[in-house]
Protein backbone atom coordinates (compact mmCIF):
# COMPACT_ATOMS: atom_id res chain seq x y z
CA UNK A 1 0.00 0.00 0.00
CA UNK A 2 1.71 3.46 -0.74
CA UNK A 3 1.73 6.02 1.49
CA UNK A 4 -0.32 9.27 1.33
CA UNK A 5 0.90 12.50 1.02
CA UNK A 6 0.76 15.09 4.28
CA UNK A 7 -2.56 16.48 3.49
CA UNK A 8 -4.98 15.95 6.20
CA UNK A 9 -7.33 13.29 5.65
CA UNK A 10 -11.35 13.04 6.63
CA UNK A 11 -12.76 11.14 10.13
CA UNK A 12 -13.75 8.35 8.26
CA UNK A 13 -10.52 7.78 6.76
CA UNK A 14 -8.63 8.21 10.17
CA UNK A 15 -10.54 6.08 12.12
CA UNK A 16 -10.52 2.83 9.00
CA UNK A 17 -6.34 3.70 8.50
CA UNK A 18 -5.69 4.26 12.47
CA UNK A 19 -3.52 2.23 14.43
CA UNK A 20 -2.90 -0.56 11.30
CA UNK A 21 0.70 -1.04 11.80
CA UNK A 22 2.27 -3.65 9.31
CA UNK A 23 3.89 -5.22 12.58
CA UNK A 24 0.66 -5.38 14.32
CA UNK A 25 -1.36 -6.81 11.38
CA UNK A 26 1.34 -8.57 9.61
CA UNK A 27 -0.25 -8.10 6.21
CA UNK A 28 -3.64 -9.12 7.73
CA UNK A 29 -6.80 -6.27 7.27
CA UNK A 30 -7.35 -6.07 11.15
CA UNK A 31 -5.00 -6.78 13.73
CA UNK A 32 -5.34 -10.58 14.62
CA UNK A 33 -6.39 -11.32 17.80
CA UNK A 34 -3.12 -12.27 19.96
CA UNK A 35 -4.13 -13.86 23.67
CA UNK A 36 -1.38 -14.49 26.10
CA UNK A 37 0.04 -14.69 29.86
CA UNK A 38 3.34 -16.39 29.14
CA UNK A 39 5.86 -15.04 26.92
CA UNK A 40 8.99 -17.39 26.31
CA UNK A 41 12.75 -16.29 26.13
CA UNK A 42 15.43 -17.50 24.24
CA UNK A 43 18.22 -17.35 27.01
CA UNK A 44 18.33 -16.15 30.23
CA UNK A 45 20.12 -13.29 29.05
CA UNK A 46 17.46 -12.61 26.88
CA UNK A 47 14.79 -12.97 29.89
CA UNK A 48 17.02 -10.42 31.56
CA UNK A 49 17.52 -7.78 29.19
CA UNK A 50 13.43 -7.76 28.62
CA UNK A 51 13.39 -7.17 32.46
CA UNK A 52 15.38 -4.20 31.95
CA UNK A 53 14.16 -2.21 29.16
CA UNK A 54 10.96 -0.33 28.53
CA UNK A 55 8.08 -3.21 27.89
CA UNK A 56 6.02 -0.34 25.87
CA UNK A 57 4.96 -2.07 22.10
CA UNK A 58 7.37 -5.40 23.47
CA UNK A 59 6.31 -8.70 24.47
CA UNK A 60 7.18 -9.10 28.15
CA UNK A 61 4.04 -10.17 29.72
CA UNK A 62 0.38 -11.20 28.87
CA UNK A 63 -0.48 -8.45 31.18
CA UNK A 64 2.10 -5.49 29.40
CA UNK A 65 -0.07 -6.32 26.32
CA UNK A 66 -0.16 -7.53 22.87
CA UNK A 67 -0.04 -6.42 19.05
CA UNK A 68 -4.12 -6.58 19.42
CA UNK A 69 -4.16 -4.30 22.49
CA UNK A 70 -1.47 -1.87 21.20
CA UNK A 71 -2.86 -1.27 17.31
CA UNK A 72 -6.58 -0.14 19.30
CA UNK A 73 -3.98 1.75 21.84
CA UNK A 74 -2.52 3.74 18.68
CA UNK A 75 -5.46 4.37 16.43
CA UNK A 76 -7.03 5.92 19.80
CA UNK A 77 -3.60 8.12 20.01
CA UNK A 78 -3.74 8.87 16.21
CA UNK A 79 -6.87 10.04 16.67
CA UNK A 80 -6.10 12.58 19.36
CA UNK A 81 -3.56 15.62 17.69
CA UNK A 82 -1.01 16.24 19.85
CA UNK A 83 -1.23 13.26 21.95
CA UNK A 84 1.84 11.26 23.49
CA UNK A 85 0.45 7.88 24.36
CA UNK A 86 -3.36 5.43 25.21
CA UNK A 87 -3.45 2.95 27.84
CA UNK A 88 -6.50 0.47 27.20
CA UNK A 89 -8.60 -0.65 30.40
CA UNK A 90 -11.12 -3.11 31.67
CA UNK A 91 -13.46 -0.37 31.17
CA UNK A 92 -14.72 3.16 31.57
CA UNK A 93 -14.76 3.68 35.62
CA UNK A 94 -11.35 1.87 35.75
CA UNK A 95 -9.81 4.07 33.15
CA UNK A 96 -11.14 7.33 35.27
CA UNK A 97 -9.51 5.55 38.49
CA UNK A 98 -6.38 4.96 37.04
CA UNK A 99 -6.49 8.51 35.45
CA UNK A 100 -7.14 10.04 38.93
CA UNK A 101 -4.60 7.95 40.89
CA UNK A 102 -1.94 8.39 38.90
CA UNK A 103 -2.02 12.19 39.65
CA UNK A 104 -3.33 12.57 43.22
CA UNK A 105 -2.16 11.04 46.05
CA UNK A 106 -2.92 11.56 50.12
CA UNK A 107 -3.83 15.59 51.07
CA UNK A 108 -4.20 16.90 47.54
CA UNK A 109 -7.39 18.24 46.26
CA UNK A 110 -9.28 17.43 43.43
CA UNK A 111 -12.21 20.21 42.00
CA UNK A 112 -15.18 17.64 40.31
CA UNK A 113 -17.23 19.24 38.30
CA UNK A 114 -20.63 19.00 39.57
CA UNK A 115 -22.47 17.54 36.53
CA UNK A 116 -20.22 14.48 36.57
CA UNK A 117 -21.24 11.27 35.65
CA UNK A 118 -22.12 9.34 39.21
CA UNK A 119 -19.47 6.26 39.48
CA UNK A 120 -16.51 9.62 39.02
CA UNK A 121 -18.77 11.37 41.90
CA UNK A 122 -18.95 8.28 43.85
CA UNK A 123 -15.03 7.55 43.16
CA UNK A 124 -14.39 10.69 44.53
CA UNK A 125 -16.56 11.17 47.44
CA UNK A 126 -15.22 7.01 48.34
CA UNK A 127 -12.47 5.37 47.53
CA UNK A 128 -10.09 8.90 46.97
CA UNK A 129 -11.72 10.32 50.56
CA UNK A 130 -10.58 7.09 52.30
CA UNK A 131 -6.96 7.37 50.45
CA UNK A 132 -6.96 11.45 52.03
CA UNK A 133 -7.75 12.94 48.68
CA UNK A 134 -10.61 16.05 48.76
CA UNK A 135 -12.56 16.85 46.34
CA UNK A 136 -14.68 20.19 45.88
CA UNK A 137 -17.34 19.88 43.33
CA UNK A 138 -17.70 23.22 40.86
CA UNK A 139 -20.42 24.52 38.59
CA UNK A 140 -19.88 23.11 35.18
CA UNK A 141 -21.10 26.33 33.57
CA UNK A 142 -17.47 28.13 35.85
CA UNK A 143 -15.27 28.49 32.90
CA UNK A 144 -12.46 30.52 33.37
CA UNK A 145 -13.34 31.65 36.66
CA UNK A 146 -11.96 27.84 37.92
CA UNK A 147 -9.10 30.09 38.84
CA UNK A 148 -10.47 31.62 41.50
CA UNK A 149 -11.01 28.00 43.51
CA UNK A 150 -7.77 26.28 43.03
CA UNK A 151 -6.27 26.44 46.11
CA UNK A 152 -2.48 25.40 47.86
CA UNK A 153 -3.29 21.63 47.65
CA UNK A 154 -5.49 21.52 44.15
CA UNK A 155 -3.40 19.17 42.12
CA UNK A 156 -6.23 18.28 39.00
CA UNK A 157 -9.16 19.34 37.56
CA UNK A 158 -11.61 16.45 36.42
CA UNK A 159 -14.29 17.92 33.85
CA UNK A 160 -17.06 16.15 31.72
CA UNK A 161 -18.41 18.08 28.41
CA UNK A 162 -21.26 17.89 28.01
CA UNK A 163 -22.33 15.84 31.50
CA UNK A 164 -23.76 12.77 30.61
CA UNK A 165 -27.54 13.66 32.04
CA UNK A 166 -27.79 17.76 32.00
CA UNK A 167 -25.80 18.45 28.73
CA UNK A 168 -24.08 21.96 30.40
CA UNK A 169 -20.86 22.67 27.87
CA UNK A 170 -18.04 23.00 29.49
CA UNK A 171 -15.58 25.79 28.35
CA UNK A 172 -12.47 23.48 28.14
CA UNK A 173 -9.81 25.64 26.80
CA UNK A 174 -10.60 28.52 29.52
CA UNK A 175 -10.53 25.99 32.42
CA UNK A 176 -7.45 24.22 31.12
CA UNK A 177 -5.75 27.71 30.75
CA UNK A 178 -5.87 28.41 34.28
CA UNK A 179 -5.14 25.29 35.24
CA UNK A 180 -1.89 25.13 33.28
CA UNK A 181 -0.89 29.08 34.46
CA UNK A 182 -0.84 26.90 38.23
CA UNK A 183 1.02 23.32 36.99
CA UNK A 184 -2.69 22.16 37.46
CA UNK A 185 -3.18 18.66 35.47
CA UNK A 186 -6.63 18.63 33.71
CA UNK A 187 -8.97 15.60 32.75
CA UNK A 188 -11.71 14.96 30.75
CA UNK A 189 -14.04 12.21 29.78
CA UNK A 190 -14.70 12.68 26.25
CA UNK A 191 -16.90 10.04 26.00
CA UNK A 192 -19.98 11.64 24.26
CA UNK A 193 -18.53 13.55 21.39
CA UNK A 194 -14.96 11.15 20.98
CA UNK A 195 -12.18 12.35 19.61
CA UNK A 196 -13.95 13.07 16.46
CA UNK A 197 -16.26 15.96 17.21
CA UNK A 198 -13.56 17.40 20.09
CA UNK A 199 -9.92 16.63 19.92
CA UNK A 200 -9.56 17.11 23.89
CA UNK A 201 -5.29 17.25 23.73
CA UNK A 202 -5.42 19.97 21.14
CA UNK A 203 -8.13 21.85 23.66
CA UNK A 204 -5.44 21.72 26.55
CA UNK A 205 -6.44 18.83 28.33
CA UNK A 206 -3.91 16.61 29.57
CA UNK A 207 -5.53 13.51 30.23
CA UNK A 208 -8.71 12.61 27.97
CA UNK A 209 -10.48 10.07 28.92
CA UNK A 210 -13.20 7.40 27.30
CA UNK A 211 -16.20 4.90 28.21
CA UNK A 212 -14.93 2.85 24.67
CA UNK A 213 -18.01 0.62 25.93
CA UNK A 214 -19.77 3.41 24.03
CA UNK A 215 -18.83 5.05 20.87
CA UNK A 216 -15.83 3.26 20.32
CA UNK A 217 -17.27 -0.71 20.34
CA UNK A 218 -20.38 1.14 19.29
CA UNK A 219 -22.18 -2.59 19.52
CA UNK A 220 -23.34 -2.94 23.61
CA UNK A 221 -20.84 -5.83 23.35
CA UNK A 222 -18.07 -4.70 25.51
CA UNK A 223 -16.61 -2.85 28.47
CA UNK A 224 -13.52 -1.18 27.14
CA UNK A 225 -11.80 1.83 28.71
CA UNK A 226 -9.06 4.12 27.58
CA UNK A 227 -6.71 7.32 28.14
CA UNK A 228 -5.02 9.47 25.83
CA UNK A 229 -2.21 11.10 27.68
CA UNK A 230 -1.14 14.73 26.12
CA UNK A 231 3.02 14.95 25.90
CA UNK A 232 4.51 14.55 28.84
CA UNK A 233 2.12 12.88 30.99
CA UNK A 234 2.21 9.02 29.73
CA UNK A 235 4.94 7.54 31.99
CA UNK A 236 3.32 8.36 34.72
CA UNK A 237 -0.38 7.13 33.55
CA UNK A 238 1.23 3.72 32.86
CA UNK A 239 3.36 3.01 35.66
CA UNK A 240 0.42 3.81 37.71
CA UNK A 241 -1.81 1.44 34.99
CA UNK A 242 1.01 -1.88 35.79
CA UNK A 243 1.16 -1.26 39.50
CA UNK A 244 -2.72 -1.32 39.79
CA UNK A 245 -2.46 -4.42 37.24
CA UNK A 246 -4.78 -2.72 34.62
CA UNK A 247 -4.98 -4.80 31.80
CA UNK A 248 -7.98 -4.94 29.25
CA UNK A 249 -8.39 -8.26 27.44
CA UNK A 250 -7.44 -8.83 23.49
CA UNK A 251 -10.71 -9.99 22.66
CA UNK A 252 -12.50 -7.03 23.98
CA UNK A 253 -9.69 -4.86 21.97
CA UNK A 254 -10.33 -6.60 18.93
CA UNK A 255 -13.75 -5.85 18.98
CA UNK A 256 -13.02 -2.59 19.96
CA UNK A 257 -10.58 -2.32 17.18
CA UNK A 258 -13.46 -3.39 14.48
CA UNK A 259 -16.15 -1.01 15.85
CA UNK A 260 -13.51 1.71 15.38
CA UNK A 261 -13.96 1.58 11.61
CA UNK A 262 -16.91 2.61 11.83
CA UNK A 263 -17.57 4.86 14.03
CA UNK A 264 -17.27 8.09 11.89
CA UNK A 265 -20.59 6.55 9.85
CA UNK A 266 -22.24 5.79 13.02
CA UNK A 267 -21.64 9.53 14.65
CA UNK A 268 -22.76 10.73 11.52
CA UNK A 269 -25.73 8.81 11.75
CA UNK A 270 -26.60 9.40 15.75
CA UNK A 271 -25.72 13.00 15.09
CA UNK A 272 -28.45 13.69 11.78
CA UNK A 273 -31.32 10.88 13.94
CA UNK A 274 -30.73 12.90 17.56
CA UNK A 275 -30.99 16.15 16.07
CA UNK A 276 -34.13 15.58 14.14
CA UNK A 277 -35.48 13.84 17.42
CA UNK A 278 -34.37 16.77 19.97
CA UNK A 279 -36.06 19.51 17.25
CA UNK A 280 -39.63 17.73 17.29
CA UNK A 281 -39.21 16.83 20.43
CA UNK A 282 -38.27 20.70 21.36
CA UNK A 283 -42.01 21.75 19.58
CA UNK A 284 -44.11 18.91 21.49
CA UNK A 285 -46.28 21.04 23.87
CA UNK A 286 -45.44 18.05 27.08
CA UNK A 287 -41.65 18.77 26.64
CA UNK A 288 -40.79 21.88 29.13
CA UNK A 289 -37.09 21.94 27.99
CA UNK A 290 -34.83 19.99 25.43
CA UNK A 291 -31.14 19.43 26.58
CA UNK A 292 -29.42 18.93 23.41
CA UNK A 293 -25.82 21.01 23.00
CA UNK A 294 -26.49 21.50 19.89
CA UNK A 295 -29.51 23.71 20.75
CA UNK A 296 -29.43 26.83 21.91
CA UNK A 297 -31.55 26.27 25.05
CA UNK A 298 -28.93 24.20 26.73
CA UNK A 299 -26.07 25.34 28.93
CA UNK A 300 -23.10 26.46 26.96
CA UNK A 301 -24.55 26.09 23.62
CA UNK A 302 -21.98 29.25 22.51
CA UNK A 303 -19.45 27.21 23.67
CA UNK A 304 -20.38 23.56 21.36
CA UNK A 305 -20.47 25.81 18.39
CA UNK A 306 -17.11 27.52 18.83
CA UNK A 307 -15.43 24.10 19.78
CA UNK A 308 -16.95 21.03 18.90
CA UNK A 309 -16.97 19.76 15.10
CA UNK A 310 -20.59 17.41 15.72
CA UNK A 311 -23.14 16.28 17.92
CA UNK A 312 -23.48 12.47 19.01
CA UNK A 313 -26.73 10.57 20.19
CA UNK A 314 -27.46 11.17 23.53
CA UNK A 315 -29.49 14.21 25.10
CA UNK A 316 -32.48 14.82 27.52
CA UNK A 317 -35.71 16.77 27.84
CA UNK A 318 -37.46 17.59 30.77
CA UNK A 319 -41.51 16.95 30.85
CA UNK A 320 -43.54 19.67 31.73
CA UNK A 321 -46.02 18.67 35.19
CA UNK A 322 -45.18 15.24 35.13
CA UNK A 323 -45.69 12.64 37.82
CA UNK A 324 -43.48 9.89 38.32
CA UNK A 325 -46.67 7.30 36.64
CA UNK A 326 -46.99 9.34 34.22
CA UNK A 327 -42.80 9.56 33.20
CA UNK A 328 -42.98 5.34 33.19
CA UNK A 329 -46.03 5.18 31.16
CA UNK A 330 -44.09 7.32 28.46
CA UNK A 331 -40.95 4.91 28.44
CA UNK A 332 -42.55 1.90 29.82
CA UNK A 333 -44.47 0.94 26.22
CA UNK A 334 -42.16 2.28 23.83
CA UNK A 335 -41.44 -0.46 20.91
CA UNK A 336 -38.11 0.24 19.32
CA UNK A 337 -36.73 1.93 22.62
CA UNK A 338 -34.69 -0.05 25.41
CA UNK A 339 -34.73 0.30 29.01
CA UNK A 340 -31.47 0.28 30.29
CA UNK A 341 -28.14 1.73 31.23
CA UNK A 342 -24.81 3.26 29.09
CA UNK A 343 -25.34 3.97 25.64
CA UNK A 344 -23.17 4.57 22.02
CA UNK A 345 -24.73 1.31 20.79
CA UNK A 346 -26.88 0.40 17.39
CA UNK A 347 -29.61 0.54 19.43
CA UNK A 348 -32.08 3.32 21.03
CA UNK A 349 -32.63 3.48 24.81
CA UNK A 350 -35.11 5.44 26.63
CA UNK A 351 -33.94 6.50 30.94
CA UNK A 352 -35.60 8.18 33.85
CA UNK A 353 -33.20 10.35 35.18
CA UNK A 354 -33.47 12.51 38.25
CA UNK A 355 -29.64 14.43 38.36
CA UNK A 356 -30.94 16.37 41.40
CA UNK A 357 -29.46 13.57 43.22
CA UNK A 358 -26.31 14.02 42.22
CA UNK A 359 -25.90 17.69 42.56
CA UNK A 360 -24.12 19.68 45.58
CA UNK A 361 -22.44 22.55 44.25
CA UNK A 362 -25.58 23.35 41.94
CA UNK A 363 -29.07 22.92 41.44
CA UNK A 364 -31.04 23.03 38.27
CA UNK A 365 -33.29 25.96 37.15
CA UNK A 366 -35.71 23.47 35.79
CA UNK A 367 -36.67 20.45 38.46
CA UNK A 368 -39.31 18.42 36.29
CA UNK A 369 -38.65 15.02 35.46
CA UNK A 370 -36.81 13.87 32.93
CA UNK A 371 -35.68 11.43 30.08
CA UNK A 372 -32.46 10.38 28.57
CA UNK A 373 -32.38 9.27 25.09
CA UNK A 374 -29.52 7.45 23.37
CA UNK A 375 -30.73 7.79 19.65
CA UNK A 376 -29.71 4.48 17.85
CA UNK A 377 -29.36 4.39 13.94
CA UNK A 378 -33.18 3.05 13.65
CA UNK A 379 -35.03 4.72 11.02
CA UNK A 380 -35.73 8.17 12.79
CA UNK A 381 -39.06 8.21 11.38
CA UNK A 382 -40.21 5.10 13.58
CA UNK A 383 -38.29 6.55 16.67
CA UNK A 384 -40.69 9.77 16.38
CA UNK A 385 -43.42 7.98 15.99
CA UNK A 386 -42.47 5.53 19.16
CA UNK A 387 -42.08 8.94 21.57
CA UNK A 388 -45.48 10.15 20.12
CA UNK A 389 -47.19 7.18 20.98
CA UNK A 390 -45.60 7.67 24.12
CA UNK A 391 -46.41 11.12 25.20
CA UNK A 392 -50.16 10.48 24.24
CA UNK A 393 -49.91 7.52 27.05
CA UNK A 394 -48.24 10.38 29.12
CA UNK A 395 -50.93 12.81 28.88
CA UNK A 396 -53.45 9.96 28.91
CA UNK A 397 -52.12 9.16 32.80
CA UNK A 398 -52.23 13.03 33.32
CA UNK A 399 -55.78 13.17 33.16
Amino acid sequence: MSKESDRPVGDATRVVSAGRRPEWTQGIVSAPVWRASTILYDSVADLRAAGGRDTHHRLFYGRRGTPTQWSLADALTELEPGAEATFLYPSGVAAIAAALLSVLSPGDELLLVDSAYDPTRSMATGLLKRMGITTRFYDPMIGAGIADLIGEKTRAIFMESPGSLTFEVQDVPAIAAAAKARGIVTLLDNTWATPLFFPAIQHGIDLSILACTKYIVGHSDVMLGSVTAAQGHFAKLRDTSFQLGQTASPDDCWLGSRGLRTMAIRLAQHQSSALRIALWLDERPEVAAVLHPALPGCPGHDVFRRDFNGSTGLFSFVLKDATEAARAALIDGLEHFGIGYSWGGFESLALPIDPARYRTATSRDDAGLMVRLQIGIEDPDDLIADLAAGLERFRAALA
